[in-house]
Parts: structure tokens; sequence; C-alpha cells
């Protein structure tokens, strides 16, 4: 079967469509035929070796967090799904850049009717992530005031969503096309990060949603309040640049088969918004894990296995 597969850390071309074994589904497990598979900051950062002591890896190793696709067999013990059943999730780990993948039934949901696989391939790391980044610290509610910075991307835009829902002043920050993005699905303020200052707008936020990397983390400490906290997606260093005295954690989403469920289903009904960003066949993995690095795009680039 194909597959992106990851011989050894490196630059852009040490993630490569290369052949591999197609696999059994184990015990509890399910056999998936992949459709479409979303394309993460994650990727490149494994690839780079950037997160190797977060996420150690086996190598070689095939890349890929998420997916959308078809049951195609049943392990020992798995009676959640029938052959048949279109499904999508995260794996909890790696290898949805593959034709076929084992995955533990439990990380898996039924894909709602009216959404297609390449549109339930962008939903479930996003969502699930920025659920429960907005949520890690339990400090989110009516009242409060949220800085999202990454506002336009797939993870953002849902935390802005989240927040806006859960009854929060929200600010974004986006690139200056994304703004009136950002706005639309709720933020209350959209701040263009490459001409405006965002400590210079904005003050007395209580939770910062670091989903870039960068000066942002340092320059961020100064628009909490003394009780606010930062959560960080981009990189484990914000724990090491965390001030003392100050609440800064470094964030790693979890599967939850339940909450997903109801986030897809809230996509599905049109309560909530997904946007595709762009669409790459199988062989164009590698370089849109490259473009990723470069420079993020609003939405979700999903890879779409059919093409």
């Amino acid at each position: 079967m194909r597959s992106i597969l990851l011989r050894d850390y490196g630059g852009k071309a040490a993630a490569q469509v290369a052949e591999s074994s197609k696999p059994s589904a184990g015990p509890g497990q399910v056999l998936v035929s992949v459709r479409a598979a979303g394309i993460n900051a994650l990727d490149w950062k494994v690839r780079e070796g950037y997160v190797r002591d977060a996420f150690p890896l086996q190598l070689p190793a095939v890349l890929g967090i998420e997916l959308a696709g078809v049951v195609e067999a049943l392990g020992a013990g798995a009676s959640r799904f029938r052959v048949g059943d279109r499904v999508m999730g995260p794996l909890g780990g790696l290898g949805a850049y593959a034709d076929h993948v084992a995955v533990d039934e439990t990380r898996l949901v039924p894909t709602p009717e009216g959404l297609s696989d390449v549109e339930a391939a962008a939903i479930p790391v996003a969502a699930l992530a920025a659920w429960q980044s907005l949520h890690f610290t339990g400090t989110v509610g009516a009242g409060s005031r949220v800085l999202v910075h990454g506002a336009a991307g797939a993870l953002g835009g849902f935390a802005v969503q989240f927040a806006r829902q859960a009854g929060a002043f929200v600010v974004g920050t986006a690139g200056a096309g994304d703004l009136d993005y950002v706005r639309s699905l709720g933020a209350d303020l959209a701040i263009d990060y490459r001409s405006q200052r965002f400590e210079d707008v904005v003050d007395d936020i209580d939770l910062v949603l670091a989903y870039v990397g960068g000066d942002v983390i340092d320059r961020s400490w100064t628009v909490l309040k003394p009780s606010g906290a930062m959560v960080g997606t981009a990189s484990p260093e914000i724990l090491a640049r965390t001030p003392e005295g100050r609440q800064g954690h470094w964030f790693v989403m979890t599967p939850d088969a339940a909450l997903l469920e109801r986030l897809a289903g809230d996509v599905a009904r049109g309560a909530l918004k997904s946007k595709v960003g762009g669409i790459v066949a199988f062989e164009d993995i590698p370089a849109a894990i490259e473009r990723n690095r470069i420079g993020a795009r609003s939405g979700k680039v999903v890879a779409d296995f059919t093409r």
C-alpha cells in the first residue's frame, strides 16, 4: 500500500511516498480504508525531530494523525462498527498517511451524513484540541477575555467559536486577509499580527491560546491578568519560557470519541463552522507538510486519497 514514510529525521525530503505492508486489525481494532487525512503542524515537527522527546518514535514510521475512511475489516472483539461504515477520528498516534490503517475502534466515530470524507478529515484533531485547550485550565466562562493566536487556522477557528459559545470576549490574531473570516467565526476583535502589536491593543486577558510559536509566547505575558493562564500547542518550550509565578501550560490533545461525535454533528448541522483551506493528492502530502511549516493558511489542508 502507499504510505508517507519517515525513515530518519530531517527536512522536506525526509517524508517520502513509499510502499508499506498492509496491516491487519488486531484485537479491538478495525482496519480502515483511508479516504482522506488532515495535514497538521505536528507532521513537520515530528519529521524534523522537533518534538522527539514528547513524541518518541521507532523509525521508520508512517506519518499522519487523523483520518476519514471506510471500515474494511474487524479485529477480534471489535463491535462498534460494521464493515462498510464510514468513520473518522484521530489516531492518538501516527499512521494516517497510508491507504490502510488498523485503529483502536474506541478512537473512531461514525462520519455524519452530509459530510464528505474530506470535510470529515478536517475536523478531529483541530476540533478536539481547540475544545480541550480552551477548557484546560477551567477558567473560561461568561465575561472571560480570551486571546487566540492563529485564529484563522483550523485549530484557532474552532477555538474562537467555542470561546464565543462560552460567553467570552474573544480576540483573535491573524493575517490581514483573514480578519473578516475570524470575525465571522465570532471574534469580537480581530488583529492583523503583521501591522499591529497585539499587546498595544488588548490587555486584561484571562486566557491566551498560543497556537503559534516564536516571540508571541514571550510577548503574551504582558497582556495576561496576574491570575491568567497561557495554554500552548505550538511548542513544549512554553514550559521553560513561563515566568516564575505565572501559569503556562503545554497541551497535547487526547482522543475523546463522545466529544468528537458531538462536535462533528454540530459541523454537519451547520452549528459549527469548519473550513477546508486546501485539498491535495496523496503524492503531494510531503510538499503540503513543508508548506505548512513555512506558513499556515486559513482552515485545514486535507489530503484526498481518491485524487
